[in-house]
């Protein structure tokens, strides 16, 4: 079936209003992407009529709420492909799963001199918990640099791998530049040095099918709110051996088997990572997102993303006033781009007043910003419901901002 981008928006209620009198244009999906009505519905029905914590209760309501949950780990599983849905944590976000992991891993395997790599382009969920890993435990951490187009110097890598490399953590798809990294190299050049390998896939889930199984990746990290589902809920990934040999990084209710004062024992995966009462709402309504995706047809997704970045891409590069930042061949739903002599800020704010929602700044990239010696950028994020006419209407208001800065 051919995909229907029209039909697609009208699932989304967020997408029919105006902004200062102009019809929205949606285009900071990398930040946040809307919800589909169906979304929605479950979420409030679940508040209305199903509402009740999971696990500890043995009335009707919290067996319920405990089955929906469950049920929504294995359309998690089943989604990625995971072998099973005890490697599927619910977390609280792609930040959240970083930050536990890098908790969990750093308390059992790293020791002082030991080293973890990263890439250059990683957001800063992806750096700033290793950092303070390595400051917790004076290891050392490597960064993979990146070519002025955006391309990972991917042959770096063997050189920044030694005997003493621990993990390597890289995202998937660059949410500054668009870069599609080649993670099936990084992680078979990993695995031939016995080293784990951790994949940032909040910008790439949504617009790719992922097979953990495929990929061979030890751990994989998303976020819901970018992928169309609830915020507060996200995944950490885990092959089932690295569940049973790390410790739990937060304490609590249901994540234990026996407490005394004397000593605590913990329970199995999954529900050893998961303390307290969980997100059960947010994980149910993230399930709800996966099934709309899948219903929908993610590879005509995928088509649809790629038409558009392309003609948005060309657009774009046909104006002498614009410099494109990320140009890689490999790249996905990303339109990272400055005004020459017009701050993205400036630009941004006048954007807005056109009805067009795109992000300016630096993207929780720093270091990307860095390498450009810039301070900032102008961001267009590609979801599935934009549409190539959204194109045009963003490619007339930056026209717009030059006329009134020349």
């Amino acid at each position: 079936m051919e995909y229907d981008v029209y039909s697609v928006r009208k699932d989304f209620p967020m997408l029919n209003q105006q902004i200062y009198g102009r019809p929205l244009v949606y285009l900071d999906n990398g930040a946040t992407a809307q919800k589909p009505l169906s979304v929605i519905e479950c979420i409030n029905n679940f508040h209305t009529s199903k509402n009740s914590t999971i696990h500890r209760g043995i009335h009707f309501f919290s067996e319920q709420a405990t089955e929906e949950f469950e049920n929504a780990r294995k359309t998690v599983q089943q989604f990625i492909h995971a072998e099973k849905s005890s490697e599927v944590i619910f977390t609280s976000g792609t930040t959240g799963s970083i930050n536990g992991l890098a908790w969990s891993f750093g308390e059992r395997f790293i020791s002082p001199g030991d080293e973890i790599i990263i890439s250059e382009m990683e957001h800063h969920s992806n750096i700033v918990p290793w950092q303070m890993l390595c400051e917790r435990k004076g290891a050392v951490l490597k960064i993979i640099p990146f070519n002025d187009d955006g391309t990972l110097e991917i042959n770096k890598l063997d050189t920044l791998i030694t005997v003493k490399t621990r993990l390597i953590s890289v995202m998937h798809i660059s949410n500054t530049l668009g870069t599609i990294n080649p993670i099936r190299a990084i992680i078979a050049r990993a695995h031939a040095n016995d080293i784990p390998v951790v994949i940032d896939g909040a910008q790439s889930v949504q617009h790719t099918g992922i097979d953990v199984q495929k990929l061979d990746c030890d751990f994989f990290v998303f976020s819901g709110h970018k992928i169309y589902g609830p915020t507060g809920i996200g995944i950490l990934y885990a092959k089932e051996k690295w569940l049973h040999e790390l410790p739990p990084f937060q304490g609590g209710g249901e994540m234990v088997n026996v407490v005394s004062f004397q000593k605590t024992t913990y329970n199995e995966p999954p529900v050893k990572f998961e303390a307290g009462t969980p997100n059960y709402i947010g994980a149910i309504g993230l399930a709800e997102a996966l099934k709309y995706l899948t219903k929908t047809g993610l590879s005509g997704i995928a088509k649809h993303e790629n038409a558009l970045l392309e003609y948005g891409s060309q657009k774009l590069s046909e104006l002498d006033f614009i410099t494109l930042y990320g140009q890689a061949p490999d790249k996905s739903s990303i339109l990272s781009f400055n005004l020459k002599d017009v701050h993205h800020y400036d630009a941004g704010m006048i954007i807005d007043k056109m009805g067009i929602a795109v992000r300016t700044g630096t993207h929780c990239a720093q270091p990307v910003m860095q390498h450009y010696g810039i301070s900032g950028t102008i961001r267009a994020s590609l979801g599935m419901y934009n549409t190539q006419e959204e194109i045009d209407t963003l490619i007339s208001a930056v026209k717009k901002v030059r006329d009134m800065f020349a």
